[in-house]
């Protein structure tokens, strides 16, 4: 299996940035998937945050839009969200994901928590 590790998460005041990181020793695929990340709040849903395919097309979830940017470099196998501007509503467990094809893979999860 495709093995995925997370880091970056932590706790930050409101308006204070951090940058998650999401890397794989599996090069032969990281360049060709699609790569982001997921989010899930306790009691809610899991949402995608942030995604770029291999094209490096991004998408990304409304409420973040101007304030995470997502990209990836191909050489060190990893993939980057930049945060700022950040609110105590996107405190989640940030789950990054690798998919191709039919596959998909997961990170172990990183815990961002925004105090007011």
């Amino acid at each position: 299996q495709v093995q995925l590790v997370e880091s970056g998460g932590g706790l930050v005041q409101a308006g204070g940035s951090l940058r998650l990181a999401c890397s794989t020793p599996d090069g032969s695929q990281f360049s060709v998937g699609e790569l982001g990340w997921y989010r899930q709040a306790p009691g809610k849903q899991r949402d995608l945050v942030a995604s770029m395919d291999s094209s490096r097309r991004k998408t990304y979830e409304d409420s973040v839009k101007g304030r995470f940017t997502i990209s990836r470099d191909n050489a060190k196998n990893t993939v980057y969200l930049e945060m700022s501007s950040l609110t105590p509503e996107d405190t989640a467990a940030y789950i990054c994901f690798l998919r191709y094809g039919r596959y998909t893979y997961w990170g172990q999860g990183t815990q961002v928590t925004v105090s007011s």
